[in-house]
């Protein structure tokens, strides 16, 4: 095991050597809130080209950059950053929520080969690059903490693949292996690097999400891997050979996992009209298909208030999903009916949700909608210049 340890030992580094000066131009100036008051939530929303800043409350629009023609939000994890995947790396936008300061998209990049997945859990951020498989870990509350980036430890990967990682509680470090022919492997290490349990069963390996009590999903092409206190366990999806859950909408507080699930192959576009429940406690999982016309693509699950999931489909109604009973429970119009992207990148609706408030994007008029979940009404509004893509929220929390 002297390889696995030498993976997680010896790779601390100061991460100002990963610091990249990059065009951060503001279009506006009208970044913070001018009152020497504490911003709340902030919402970054991409368009082409550029990122628009967004008041959690009003949808005012706070502040405006240019950016690569088309780029991919992740929320940092300490209510405050966001990661901007760009060709250099992960580009760190500082919103501002939470602070008396004014938005930036910072100089800072995390130096990585075709910047991916962004997971934050147990006080740990990790960027993964798919170009090397490589993992950055740092400390999230030091996001801001000085003028540089934190200090980083990177867990080299073996092979480049699309991937992800996450770090729990006590160290261990659960990460996906594979290669430009495939990925079926996950891994998981403890704290000092050492391999306590590996599963090659899981073709097509994409997504995690952990749940109540640490237990973590992986999606599969076949079902799902399900990771609890060092152990791994193997999840079949009801359709052989192909079931397909490729991403997890969970709740820390919620032993419930909902996923996206596709059982057929050949299907075109991206359209879905089934859900999978797995309940990490039963370690059971359930498909349930949506009424007819319900349909929704990765961008359209969100956890929210009493851990149920809201579904916002392609009837333009926010549809509430109840995991423990496997039933939509209600309904909220929100946006005109909508078609699938012809691909995966083009601007089609999506759903984030912070606290009792939904964050819903309107590309085809440009618009971007907050909706009160505990009444289905839209309290705020905004037209912006150009169609909006991937949405962020940073909570100021």
């Amino acid at each position: 095991m002297r390889a696995q340890q030498l993976r997680r030992a010896g790779f601390l580094a100061l991460a100002t050597g990963a610091v990249f000066g990059l065009a951060a131009c503001s279009s506006t100036a009208t970044g913070g809130t001018g009152d020497g008051e504490a911003a709340g939530a902030r919402v970054a929303i991409s368009v082409p080209n550029g990122i628009v800043v967004l008041d959690g409350e009003t949808l005012e629009v706070v502040d405006e950059f240019d950016t690569e023609e088309f780029t991919r939000l992740n929320p940092a994890g300490d209510g405050r950053g966001v990661m901007v995947t760009m060709s250099e790396g992960f580009q760190v936008l500082d919103t501002a929520a939470g602070t008396t300061g004014a938005a930036e998209l910072t100089d800072l990049v995390f130096e990585a080969d075709t910047a991916g997945h962004v997971v934050s859990h147990g006080g740990k951020t990790v960027l993964y690059a798919d170009g090397t498989s490589d993992s950055t870990i740092f400390d999230t509350e030091d996001l801001f903490a000085g003028e540089a980036l934190p200090e980083t430890e990177t867990i080299p990967g073996e092979e480049a693949h699309h991937g992800v990682s996450v770090v729990l509680e006590d160290g261990s470090f659960l990460t996906t292996r594979g290669n430009a022919d495939g990925r079926s492997t996950v891994e998981v290490l403890d704290a000092d690097g050492e391999r306590i349990a590996i599963s090659d069963q899981c073709p097509g390996v994409h997504g995690e999400g952990t749940a109540e009590g640490e237990a973590v999903v992986f999606g599969c092409e076949n079902g799902a891997i399900l990771v609890k206190d060092g152990a791994i366990t193997k999840l079949d999806a009801p359709d052989q050979p192909y079931g397909r859950m490729g991403n997890a909408y969970v709740s820390e507080t919620s032993p419930l996992i909902v996923g996206d699930y596709k059982h057929d192959p050949d299907a075109e576009g991206y359209l879905l009209h089934e859900v999978v429940v797995i309940d990490t406690e039963a370690e059971t999982y359930e498909v349930t298909a949506l009424p007819e016309g319900v349909e929704y693509t990765f961008r359209d699950v969100a956890r929210g208030p009493g851990d149920l999931a809201y579904i916002l489909a392609t009837d333009g109604s926010i549809h509430v999903f109840d995991p423990a009973t496997g039933e939509l429970t209600d309904e909220f119009p929100v946006i005109g009916a909508w078609e699938g992207p012809a691909e995966w990148q083009d601007a089609h609706p999506a759903i984030k949700i912070d606290g009792d408030i939904a964050y819903v994007t309107e590309p085809a008029t440009d618009e971007v909608h907050a909706v009160d979940l505990t009444t289905g009404e839209v309290v705020a509004s905004v037209t912006l210049d150009a169609a909006p893509n991937e949405i962020a929220v940073a909570s100021g929390r």
